[in-house]
């Protein structure tokens, strides 16, 4: 019996799906990503600093809507509002750019 299936690693999926790295599809995806990536990273140290999304709003100061909206979504959500609420977690940011 013939096996119909071949086994494909993720990069060679989103390449075929997406796009190769460099193409403008390829580069919004990850960015997409990033921001997605970047969201679960603020509701995880949330839920370590054992806080809900209303008490730390409280600290940020923003409703719990707005804390709701940036774990879920970052893309309208305001740079200086992330950065508050990384500040009232006691989160250490860093910034990598790179040029190419």
């Amino acid at each position: 019996m013939e096996d119909r299936f071949s086994t494909v690693s993720l990069d060679q999926m989103i390449d075929k799906n997406i796009g190769k790295r460099g193409t403008k599809r390829r580069e919004a995806f990850e960015n997409e990503l990033r921001i997605d990536l970047l969201g679960q990273a603020i509701k995880q140290a949330r839920k370590e600093r054992h806080l809900t999304q209303e008490q730390l709003g409280e600290l940020v100061g923003v409703q719990k809507a707005q804390i709701s909206k940036i774990e879920n979504s970052l893309k309208n959500a305001r740079f200086e509002t992330i950065l508050k609420v990384f500040n009232a977690l006691g989160a250490k940011v860093q910034f990598n750019i790179e040029l190419v």
